[in-house]
């Protein structure tokens, strides 16, 4: 896939460590699931803004949406490439699709969320998503509409393809801003899920399992060791 190159960050993303650090500057090519004993990549997830928009896209005016999305994946611990500017539409669905098969594990698109005749984003979207998650959407709009009522217009999706999770975020800063938020407490926990991650354990959650030794349905010889219940780790 063509594109600006890809953005390092020197933070190892969700406790990857030395490992992860190591392949930062190694072998960026190795598939994903190559990872000995887990399904996750052992180097940082690769991750693409992209912004959708007619205007930013012919010069009009400059992308503000796209290097928001950027620094946000990056402080995340991403390896980001991007933002890539295109005209809302078909184009969108085309990076999207490009982005699927180059195996990226994250897509953030901003603009072309809202209820104007060309804003085509989410349909775009939806027509290469295999699951929705509704979620992750409907949260961003709550955290917006708490502060402008009119966020609550945007038709934002978020869903996966192959193992890609994508999100649309709404066009303007302030809804990247708000997006960006949300996102912060749910990306890592929905990419390790998605590359085959366990459910962190949750004691303080009525319900939950007993790490000290109660019954759960992961025990047993290979069984994936659970580190205690951190809520941060879990959206809901």
């Amino acid at each position: 896939m063509s594109g600006p190159g890809h953005r390092e960050t020197g933070a190892a993303p969700y406790g990857h460590g030395a490992e992860a650090a190591a392949h930062r500057h190694g072998d960026e090519t190795a598939p994903h699931g190559s990872a000995a004993g887990a399904s996750a990549p052992a180097r940082p997830y690769r991750a693409l803004a992209v912004t959708a928009s007619n205007r930013a896209s012919a010069g009009v005016y400059e992308d503000r949406g796209g290097p928001l999305l950027v620094a946000g994946l990056e402080a995340l611990g991403f390896v980001v490439d991007g933002p890539r500017v295109v005209p809302d539409g078909e184009p969108v669905r085309e990076v999207l699709r490009e982005a699927v098969a180059a195996g990226y594990a994250v897509v953030l698109t901003t603009g072309g969320t809202g209820i104007s005749p060309t804003d085509r984003t989410p349909e775009v979207t939806r027509s290469v998503l295999e699951r929705e998650i509704p979620g992750i959407p409907e949260a961003i709009r709550a955290e917006g509409a708490a502060k402008v009522p009119t966020a609550a217009l945007s038709r934002g999706v978020a869903g996966v393809a192959g193992r890609t999770l994508v999100v649309n975020l709404p066009g303007s800063t302030g809804g990247v801003k708000d997006g960006m938020a949300v996102l912060a407490r749910l990306l890592p926990h929905a990419v390790d899920q998605i590359y085959g991650g366990d459910h962190p354990a949750e004691p303080d959650r009525p319900g939950a399992p007993d790490p000290s030794g109660g019954p759960d349905r992961h025990s047993g010889p290979g069984a994936p060791q659970r580190s205690g219940g951190h809520r941060g780790d879990d959206p809901r």
